[in-house]
């Protein structure tokens, strides 16, 4: 091939797709490569061709660095991921945790306060109970006083009743 198709197949190696421009280079020179006769076999340009593998491999550092950089951003993207998702679940089960406890003590005190209304209930028939019991006594006494004293009045009226001349008692 001539000086001027070799220039054409110079790919520039900033360009992201350097190393996809070569390898297009080295198939389109394979192609449009003479034929042998008779055969699969091709002619190439010896030089041509050497030229594009060398830019390959001057490429091929550059891509797999960049490659490499990708795979650490990707991995360093990764593990701040994967350390949030970490703390998240640690929070949530700080939470949950919190949760239950307060319930526990939630359910403890529930507990406790229907212990407690429940002596208090005790409590008070004992006293109601105590109060009727105490009230019935003073009414018994009274009841009592109060026969003594109705026995005092009708013996005071028929005495009076004696003296008044044997009439009966009114009652």
């Amino acid at each position: 091939m001539s000086e001027s198709s070799h220039l054409d197949h110079d790919v520039d190696r900033t360009q992201p797709e350097g190393l996809t421009g070569i390898l297009d280079a080295l198939t389109a020179a394979v192609e449009g490569a003479r034929a042998m006769p008779m055969s699969s076999s091709v002619l190439v340009n010896r030089a041509e061709l050497l030229d594009l593998l060398d830019q390959a491999r001057d490429v091929l550092p550059t891509q797999l660095s960049q490659a490499d950089a990708v795979l650490a951003d990707a991995d360093a993207a990764r593990g701040v991921a994967q350390a949030e998702a970490d703390s998240i679940l640690e929070a949530a089960r700080a939470r949950a945790a919190e949760l239950v406890e307060t319930e526990a003590v939630t359910l403890a005190a529930q507990a406790r306060a229907a212990e407690i209304l429940a002596e208090a209930e005790r409590v008070a028939e004992g006293l109601r109970r105590d109060a009727d019991d105490y009230c019935d006594r003073r009414l018994a006494d009274f009841e009592i006083d109060l026969g003594k004293v109705l026995t005092q009045v009708q013996a005071g009226r028929a005495k009076l009743a004696g003296r008044l001349g044997g009439a009966e008692p009114v009652r």
